[in-house]
């Protein structure tokens, strides 16, 4: 903030009263507007302290960069690495060079060695930087998991250069968020996360960290947008920030005027690799639960479900006689899952999980997250044109329970079949149940919504099919009962998924 302009912004205020009252005079503005109408305008009073400066006081004493050292690595010593200038090779240099005498009397950049002085192999310790900040005054500092991942040594220098080892105290990969701690030499300054609804769009925020290297830098914006999805993961709800944030400040705070963090900062919308006013924070609310648990246990527990899922669509929510395109839809169940055991099934659209109700598929993910394994929940899903309430024993989210299973590989097509309502050539799957895509009208509605040769059409309207006469039969039952479109289950290389189709248009 350049607080030499205030003198022009009082300059500037008073042009603009002295102008007023010129206009006001004639009963006129410059451009016509009635003065009435300007007196009547939406105005709000601007603070005291244009600036952010007494905010920044109060937290940069809290906020650290993160220096982190990565395992050992043996590389051979080729003589290259100690110079590095990226350059010409120095045999292009001409005789006599000083420089080409320098390296063949001391070793050089193309492996010259003084005689009697061997190559030799020499153990690197890679190092990364990130940002962080103390939430305690016993040394707890939160980080981002990406700063810290596979790293065996950590320090955090304080705002004054003071360095203090610390160890890794849990992380959180699906997050990405990490605590560490250092023993308290002292009570550290530390911030507090702000309330779960505190952020809104047009809000100040001011950003602190150690971009590049740099360390106690400070940018400012504001929240540009909020519950953003940038598809890192399921649990996706992201704060958008137009400050200047860069590679270094992850894992650093992002704080509104009281001084509160709102979002860790995580990532960067960048084409260029630099700041181009979008960066993407971890909202307070998903951030004070995880730290907390990691501090609490060193670890994460997720409730695990076991069902890979679909957005509703309207043209689906239609085809299945739902009132709203909500929920989310059921084109997978993973074997020996809590929901396989509880009898969910294909097809079903999952409505709500103990009362609350399911906006889409990532609503889901987070509710069932949020559940402790172990404990029971009440489903409610769609299935056959009415609500059905299933009772399902939560599991506990691993690695290996989180995988989605592989989509089965389509047969071979033979005997291809027009389905000519939806532009499609179909053949027997001689793989089991289900008609094979072998032709795709491209001016059809089944190539708008992603149908490809090799699809595996598994079931039309819940019913499974064999042949081009199974699916002109569920279609022709659907257009009977007056719906616009039949509900497909697809199986592709990248899974099943259902895809709605309107009856009777090519």
């Amino acid at each position: 903030m350049n607080f030499k302009a205030k003198g022009f912004k009082s300059r500037l205020v008073i042009g603009l009263l002295a102008g007023t009252a010129f206009v006001t005079t004639l009963g006129l503005t410059g451009n016509g507007i009635p003065a009435t109408a300007l007196a009547e305008a939406v105005r709000i009073e601007a603070p005291a302290q244009p600036g952010f400066a007494d905010v920044v006081e109060k937290v940069s004493p809290a906020v650290v960069s993160v220096r982190v050292k990565g395992k050992l690595q043996t590389m051979s010593d080729n003589g290259q690495g100690e110079f590095g200038f990226g350059g010409p090779g120095f045999d292009d240099l001409p005789e006599g060079h000083p420089f080409k005498r320098f390296f063949r009397e001391f070793g050089g950049p193309n492996g010259e060695r003084r005689e009697g002085r061997p190559r030799a192999e020499r153990r690197e310790r890679p190092q990364s930087q990130g940002s962080g900040f103390f939430i305690s005054d016993d040394g707890y500092v939160v980080t981002n998991n990406h700063v810290v991942d596979d790293g065996d040594g950590f320090t955090v220098i304080m705002n004054a250069g003071t360095e203090l080892d610390a160890k890794l105290i849990g992380k959180d990969k699906r997050t990405d968020l990490a605590v560490l701690k250092v023993e308290p030499t002292k009570k550290f300054t530390y911030v507090a996360f702000a309330g779960d609804q505190s952020a809104r769009v047009g809000d100040w925020v001011v950003a602190v960290g150690n971009p590049f290297g740099l360390g106690g830098t400070v940018t400012a914006g504001i929240v540009s947008a909020l519950g953003r999805d940038i598809g890192s993961g399921p649990y996706d709800d992201f704060i958008q920030i137009d400050a200047a944030v860069n590679r270094g400040n992850s894992g650093g705070p992002t704080f509104n005027l009281n001084g509160e963090v709102v979002g860790v900062n995580t990532a960067i919308f960048s084409p260029s690799g630099g700041n181009v006013g979008i960066a993407f924070a971890i909202p307070a609310a998903t951030a004070k639960e995880v730290v907390g648990n990691l501090m609490k246990d060193g670890s994460i527990s997720r409730g695990w479900l076991g069902v890979q899922i679909q957005p509703v669509s309207s043209d689906i929510a239609e085809s299945l006689a739902l009132t709203a395109a909500k929920g989310a839809m059921v084109n997978e169940v993973q074997d020996n899952s809590p929901a396989k055991k509880a009898g969910i099934e294909v097809g079903d659209v999952v409505l709500k999980v103990n009362g609350a109700t399911v906006e889409d598929p990532k609503d889901l993910a987070r509710k069932v997250a949020e559940i402790k394994p172990g404990s029971p929940a009440d489903v409610v899903v769609w299935r056959d044109g009415a609500e059905k309430t299933v009772s399902v024993s939560i599991e506990k989210l691993t690695d290996v329970a989180a995988a989605t299973p592989e989509a089965a590989n389509p047969a071979a097509p033979v005997e291809p079949q027009d389905l000519a309502a939806f532009g499609l050539k179909v053949a027997p799957n001689d793989k089991g149940i289900g008609v094979v895509v072998t032709d795709v009208d491209p001016d059809s509605a089944a190539a708008e919504r992603g149908l490809s040769p090799g699809d595996v059409i598994a079931a039309v309207n819940e019913s499974d099919v064999r042949s081009a006469s199974d699916v002109s039969k569920a279609v022709d039952a659907a257009a009977a009962k007056g719906r616009k479109s039949v509900l497909l289950r697809v199986d592709g290389e990248n899974g099943s998924r259902f895809v709605a189709l309107p009856v009777g248009k090519s």
